[in-house]
């Protein structure tokens, strides 16, 4: 009986995760909160209060931040002028705050330069995402680049993964999503996908050792690393399963 193959073996695309995988944002949202929040007569909040708030959306979280200082009720009476600021506030500094994390790029050369086709998948909304992956120079290794108002759902609802799936015309086991939270985990998961993480992002507050993925990696160098590790044993095996050919005569 043949041992079943590990989930990254024959994979050949990655969906990645933008806000907390390749980039600390925090800082940006810590900013333009702040000034929303300012805007809006309230006081001024943490960065650390921020980022367990980070990864459900800009609806999500501007509901939250209101949250601290309002009922259910009063949040949604003033969502509208909320929201209306913290765009107008984030579109202003959008990326001037925010760093990437440690080998990003050359990471997702590794992945490239192997032959990995790479998607973008976050839920920051695209007028967002767009120009901050061109600021941080980190558009052009992507194929197909989804925000959270691509498609009627996002994560951790499947339906974004799954797109980027029919957009390299693969099937979900052999696309790796990379993520740092329990988001990018369960839709991976409800998309067919392996999923690896990262433990230094945002998981809303809880520990990355709790989600359920097929591993935890340090980098996304790390990450290329080991995809590039299993597709080169998967190849192996399945040269050697190969049955010899007759010798030319």
């Amino acid at each position: 009986m043949t041992a079943a193959a590990h989930p990254l073996a024959g994979v050949r695309a990655a969906i990645i995760d933008l806000d907390g995988t390749m980039l600390d944002t925090v800082p940006d949202f810590h900013v333009a909160i702040n000034r929303m929040r300012e805007e809006l007569g309230l006081e001024a909040i943490t960065a650390e209060q921020i980022k367990n708030m980070v990864g459900k959306g800009s609806e999500n979280l501007i509901r939250s931040v209101l949250s601290l200082d309002h009922d259910d009720a009063a949040v949604e009476q003033h969502f509208a002028a909320a929201m209306d600021a913290y765009q107008r506030h984030y579109l202003a500094i959008n990326g001037h705050h925010s760093t990437l994390y440690p080998d990003v790029a050359a990471g997702l050369t590794e992945l490239k330069d192997a032959g990995i086709r790479l998607a973008c998948v976050t839920n920051k909304p695209l007028a967002f995402a767009l120009p901050l992956l061109k600021l941080k120079e980190l558009d052009g290794y992507f194929e197909v680049i989804y925000g959270g108002d691509s498609f009627e759902k996002k994560k951790p609802d499947p339906l974004p993964l799954m797109k980027a799936c029919e957009y390299f015309g693969l099937p979900p086991h052999q696309v790796v999503a990379i993520g740092d939270s329990s988001n990018d985990a369960q839709a991976a998961r409800a998309a067919g996908c392996p999923v690896l993480t990262v433990p230094y992002g945002y998981n809303h507050g809880e520990s990355i050792h709790e989600t359920d993925s097929d591993g935890i990696v340090e980098t996304l160098l790390h990450a290329a690393q080991l995809i590039n590790a299993h597709n080169q044993q998967n190849q192996s095996q399945a040269n050697q399963s190969q049955p010899d050919q007759p010798a030319a005569t």
